[in-house]
């Protein structure tokens, strides 16, 4: 697996990070590794020869590895969270969680079940009990895999100061998506869904 990761993934792969705060780019994935999601400072492929696996690979000159490596420490195993394997000088060898964000749940209208909001609660909560500090938790960074919640995205635990981006995301959940999703299921443009993430990251930004 590390032969496949240093000779084939790190060797011919081109990630590249323009804006801190939007996800990353894959410009090229050498054959047959195939990407599985990007963030903000990272993008995780997989090979099909090892689906259980997932390789977070950080963009060059991106800050984290170190700090996301200890909080899988910290974590050791839990249900909701995947799992550090190995550490290398600039990617992680993870346990692959599967399941569907819940950013794309909404796009393609499947339905978030408050089972996996209380799932993802317990899971933040059990993450506070290790002396961590959930931070930067939302939409895409969270997944649903038969009715449960999973945490997809924890690099950012380390950081002390206060983040109330899941507490936001559970009133809109109540407020807005339970009534409406309860009545009618129905997939929701990606244009909506950005256009409501930026807003909602100016509304923080002007509340601050």
């Amino acid at each position: 697996m590390l032969e496949w990761i240093t000779g084939e993934l790190m060797a011919k792969a081109t990630i590249e990070s323009i804006d801190p705060k939007e996800p990353v780019k894959v410009l090229s994935v050498p054959k047959p590794w195939e990407v599985l999601g990007t963030g903000n400072y990272a993008a995780v492929f997989y090979h099909p020869e090892a689906p259980d696996y997932a390789v977070k690979v950080y963009a060059p000159g991106r800050p984290g590895l170190t700090e996301e490596a200890e909080v899988y420490r910290r974590l050791g195993r839990h249900p909701a969270f995947s799992e550090c394997y190995y550490s290398g000088p600039d990617f992680l060898v993870l346990k692959r969680l599967r399941g569907v964000t819940f950013y794309d749940s909404m796009k393609r209208g499947i339905l978030i079940t408050e089972q996996a909001i209380e799932d993802i609660d317990s899971a933040l909560d059990y993450a506070r009990s290790m002396g961590l500090h959930p931070h930067d938790v939302h939409a895409k960074n969270v997944m649903i895999q038969d009715t449960r919640g999973l945490i997809v995205d924890i690099s950012d635990f380390l950081k002390e100061e206060d983040c109330i981006m899941w507490e936001d995301y559970k009133t809109a959940y109540y407020r807005l998506y339970r009534p409406i999703a309860s009545r009618w299921r129905f997939p929701v443009p990606r244009l909506v869904l950005e256009t409501v993430r930026r807003g909602y990251r100016l509304w923080r930004r002007w509340k601050e």
